[in-house]
């Protein structure tokens, strides 16, 4: 192919529909036919996905008799193949081409699966995990021997995670089979391209990517609610909460404006509660429905279908289709409570229209005034074209074992060669002899305290140096568990008596030691332990020191939090915001400070006969609850009585019956390696990342041939050989990598240390007579927390406004 003209049929094709074929399309098309790797950038509508395909379609058009497999299209979502081969198909069919596009993922049926690997179409659209199960197959080589394109769909999604740590080493094995292999990325949000372009390139060399940009579509239209009464009169934007609940009414009105409409929320729960109460007004019972993660695939498809065919008027949503399927007929987005990253708003705002001329039309529905902060940086960035993204770092150790496995189960190996492959992905591309070698040992025969146990027995080496599998029959094991999503735990919360409460997800458990009080079922409880799959506690009289059960929490990105941050004290911008929000932020400057970029503002000041000390972080909700179990560890070791703690996006705020009379102490960076090596250990954090670690390196199985084990098998399994491992080789391969998880993953902890050592020289502490107005927001959340389920809000009101008119009067 030369790469400088359309084949025919496709120029015909173009010509008929009316169409020309982009600058950008023309691009990747020439870039393939120099046998250049290509990243391509495009806004949403930019027709990236066809530009992705021009060089697959020219090729085959080309090669009418191109027997095997051409071309391999590696998404993130299972949906978003099926929607792509619907797409894929028009063309061909249109164009008459003998062109096989299959799918194949957990859900293609196994005689498909057979058969695919024996007369393979020409496209295969599939998914990261299907792929590596591929590479394990014997005949893998032979399946991929006449491979020449790989498109890797929305790689902005997971590059930077475990996914893209198997994606990666998959890439490096099929360029070892087909070493003329191109790889193309798309993606609409990118933050810095040469991080993907090196991400994407074999070894790193970023010289061999071409980076395409896409053509700049219509700037979107991006507004950000202010409340309104009815009659359009201004009310004043909420001191507190974060899922814009009083703009319902608001919302409803632009659903009846709208053809269809996407309300995104950042949270299940929040999908579920905002749903409800659109129904709750929703008089003309126009057709509205829900879609998130934890809905059965029955549930998803028939909202999708109904979406696809114009039957649905509005669809509240989460991140399930931050990526998902492309419907034409979205003339609106809405984002109810901040957006927490200018690229996840702009993902989002790009599901409507799909048109480069016309501006995609989105909504912000603030939570709370901190909010209405991050709502505007988002809207800067965005039409600034900032964009933020997840940092690359190491892969993780227990990726690399599994995939040393799938290469295993393919064929015998030489670790020379084995390491040198391995090392041509980047996130493993300062993988040293030794760690090779621990990650070998451990594959081989699960490490020094399990080596004694047959089952844990896969691998040996003959004398020739070359790595064989044991048994068959690990194969058939390693192919039925493999994966790097983990599904997550729920776990009972009940009393010693057996009476269940409820379930929560394993992640908040995780946090828990025996005798923490949390908030849940309306009630104040005290953890007595921690089982398998039990939470089991008591009730006790005692405030709930950790604020009530939350779910899960999208992160703020730095980069949001630096402009919020750049907000507050440009006085000069003031003006463009609500007059409630400027009399908040002027109040603050004549009450208190505002903190200045780089530096750590806390207040202290008394309330009710009690002592509160508020640190304006910026670092996260995640950060935030990390920092707080942290601190209240060490005031109750200093003897100040911490009583609880609360925290946002923006501010941690500690209440206790002793008063800080110096922050800094608290806040050295040794926390980290005292309070938090305790914390870690004493609970059930570090089990839980170990679970994970166990179950994507291969150590444990999820499942066997004909039946799937629990998750409370699971975790059993995993405990007794994370006890064994902690007692007798506490520097286990998985130790450490659970270890890494626990403290990058799980907790944040890379904003905590960073945050802990700004805090060290930037620290600044202002002692206040009363409530400041910039703590109001996280302080009115005291109140939610502790209020028992079916009780009225009269008494949070009154909370409240007592803070309010406390924080705003002026004396």
């Amino acid at each position: 192919m030369s790469g400088k003209a359309l084949p025919k049929p496709l120029s015909d094709w173009f010509a008929a529909r009316g169409w020309t074929v982009r600058r950008h399309q023309m691009e990747m098309l020439q870039a393939a036919g120099a046998g250049r790797h290509a990243l391509l950038t495009a806004p949403t509508g930019a027709g990236k996905t066809l530009a992705g395909f021009l060089p697959t379609l020219a090729d085959l058009i080309e090669q009418p008799d191109f027997d095997g497999l051409h071309t391999l299209y590696i998404s993130p979502l299972k949906a978003l193949a099926v929607d792509v081969q619907r797409n894929l198909l028009t063309p061909i069919d249109e164009m008459e081409l003998p062109i096989k596009v299959e799918t194949r993922s957990g859900d293609t049926p196994a005689n498909r699966k057979a058969r695919q690997r024996v007369k393979p179409p020409q496209i295969l659209l599939t998914t990261p995990e299907s792929l590596n199960l591929l590479l394990s197959q014997e005949d893998s080589f032979t399946l991929f021997a006449k491979l020449k394109h790989v498109i890797i769909d929305e790689v902005h999604a997971f590059a930077s995670g475990k996914r893209g740590d198997l994606l990666s080493l998959s890439l490096a094995r099929l360029q070892q089979i087909a070493p003329d292999m191109r790889r193309a990325a798309l993606s609409a949000t990118v933050a810095d391209p040469d991080d993907f372009r090196a991400w994407l390139a074999p070894y790193g060399d970023i010289d061999t990517v071409t980076h395409v940009l896409g053509e700049e579509g219509a700037p979107a239209d991006i507004a950000i609610m202010i409340p309104e009464t009815p009659d359009g009169d201004k009310i004043r934007v909420p001191w507190a909460g974060h899922a814009g609940v009083y703009a319902i009414p608001q919302v409803m009105e632009q659903i009846k404006a709208n053809r269809m409409t996407l309300v995104f929320t950042n949270t299940r729960f929040l999908a579920e509660f905002i749903f409800q109460k659109l129904w709750e007004i929703n008089e003309d019972t126009l057709p509205i429905g829900v879609h998130h993660g934890s809905l059965s695939k029955e549930a998803r498809r028939k909202v999708e279908n109904a979406m696809a065919t114009g039957k649905m008027r509005a669809l509240v949503c989460t991140a399930s289709l931050d990526l998902g399927v492309d419907w034409g007929d979205i003339d609106c987005v809405i984002q109810m409570g901040a957006p927490k990253g200018s690229s996840r708003l702009l993902q989002r705002i790009g599901r409507a229209n799909h048109r480069l001329d016309v501006s995609s039309k989105a909504l912000l529905v603030p939570g709370n005034r901190f909010e209405y902060l991050e709502a505007q940086a988002a809207l800067d960035a965005v039409n600034e074209g900032k964009r933020d993204g997840e940092p690359f770092r190491p892969g993780g150790l227990d990726v690399l074992a599994q995939h040393v496995m799938t290469c295993a189960c393919a064929a015998p190996f030489q670790e020379d060669d084995l390491l040198d492959e391995l090392q041509s992905s980047l996130p493993y591309s300062a993988l040293d002899k030794d760690t090779f070698d621990r990650v070998l040992g451990f594959t081989r025969d699960g490490g020094y305290a399990l080596k004694a146990y047959d089952k844990f027995k896969r691998l040996r080496r003959d004398g020739k140096g070359v790595w064989h599998l044991v048994h068959p029959r690990f194969a058939t094991q390693h192919r039925l568990n493999a994966g790097i999503i983990v599904d997550a735990a729920m776990m009972n919360v009940r009393f010693k008596n057996g009476r269940n409460l409820g379930k929560v997800e394993e992640s908040f458990a995780a946090i828990l030691s025996p005798g923490d009080t949390f908030f849940f079922a309306g009630m104040s409880l005290e953890l007595v332990k921690l089982d398998a799959s039990d939470v089991i506690v008591r009730a006790t009289k005692k405030a709930a020191m950790i604020p009530s059960y939350m779910g899960l929490r999208l992160p703020l990105t730095t980069h949001l939090s630096d402009r919020v941050r750049g907000f507050l004290t440009d006085r000069a911008g003031w003006a463009r915001f609500p007059d409630d929000v400027r009399e908040w932020l002027e109040m603050q400057d004549h009450r208190s400070r505002l903190p200045e970029p780089g530096e750590l503002l806390v207040e202290t000041f008394p309330h009710k006969g009690l002592h509160y000390m508020t640190a304006y972080s910026f670092e996260g909700w995640n950060a935030h609850q990390s920092l707080g179990m942290l601190l209240t560890r060490r005031m109750e070791t200093r003897g100040l009585k911490p009583i609880g703690f609360v925290a946002n996006d923006y501010a941690l705020a500690c209440w206790s019956m002793e008063p800080v009379t110096d922050p800094v102490p608290l806040f050295s960076a040794d926390i980290l390696e005292e309070e938090f090596f305790d914390w870690i250990e004493g609970s059930y954090l570090l089990k839980r990342a170990f679970r994970e670690v166990a179950v994507i390196s291969g150590l444990v199985d999820r499942q066997h041939p004909g039946k799937r084990k629990t998750g409370k098998q699971v975790t059993f399994s995993t405990d007794l050989i994370f006890d064994v491992l902690r007692k007798y080789e506490p520097d286990h391969l998985l130790m450490q990598a659970a270890w890494a998880d626990a403290r990058a993953r799980m907790t944040d902890v890379a904003r905590l240390g960073d945050l802990l050592d700004r805090a060290a020289g930037s620290m600044v502490h202002v002692e206040l007579d009363r409530v400041s107005p910039l703590s109001v927001p996280v302080l009115v959340m005291i109140g939610r927390e502790h209020v028992a389920q079916g009780a009225t809000d009269d008494a949070l009101l009154i909370e409240a406004e007592g803070l309010i008119e406390e924080a705003m009067r002026g004396d």
